[in-house]
């Protein structure tokens, strides 16, 4: 006998969720090993790295921004922004025209160390994997997780 549609959406959910589970268990222990490579604590890794994705990609991250990001709350973001500035790995902006507005930099001495660690390790083979797939499937796959995205957000927001 066949699958109902309504078990066949459920088998595709699970193994959606599943897939999505493993890759976030994969992209905690990456940053895990990067901490390691730094010799920082898994979280104030976890905040640099959203710094230096953010500078990339030419939006840098303000503290609650950052507090959003990695889950925490304003008290301990200035405390973990505090570690990493006494560190030298990230340093405070303020802007120009409203000196109340900060960003997040990452510093010069952090970016080769951190480009280091994620250039060769991850950008070849991403590359390599999203060279198999046509330029349509990889737009669909953007849209499920752009879709995916909102949908995690309105159920958090529920909360």
């Amino acid at each position: 006998m066949g699958r109902t549609e309504a078990e066949e959406m459920a088998e595709h959910r699970e193994r959606l969720v599943e897939g999505l589970r493993s890759f976030g268990a994969s992209y905690t222990e990456l940053t895990r090993r990067f901490a390691g490579f730094l010799g920082l604590h898994a979280t104030d890794a976890a905040a640099l790295a959203e710094i230096l994705y953010a500078e990339d990609k030419g939006v840098p991250l303000s503290p609650a921004r950052l507090a959003e990001r990695v889950s925490l709350t304003s008290g301990a973001t200035t405390n973990l922004l505090n570690r990493l500035e006494r560190a030298g790995h990230v340093v405070r902006i303020r802007d120009q025209a409203d000196r109340r507005v900060v960003t997040l930099r990452a510093s010069r001495e952090i970016q080769g160390p951190a480009q280091e660690f994620f250039g060769g390790l991850l950008v070849s083979p991403i590359d390599a994997l999203i060279a198999q797939y046509p330029v349509e499937k990889l737009e669909e796959f953007e849209e499920f997780l752009a879709r995916l995205r909102v949908t995690m957000r309105e159920v958090l927001a529920e909360e």
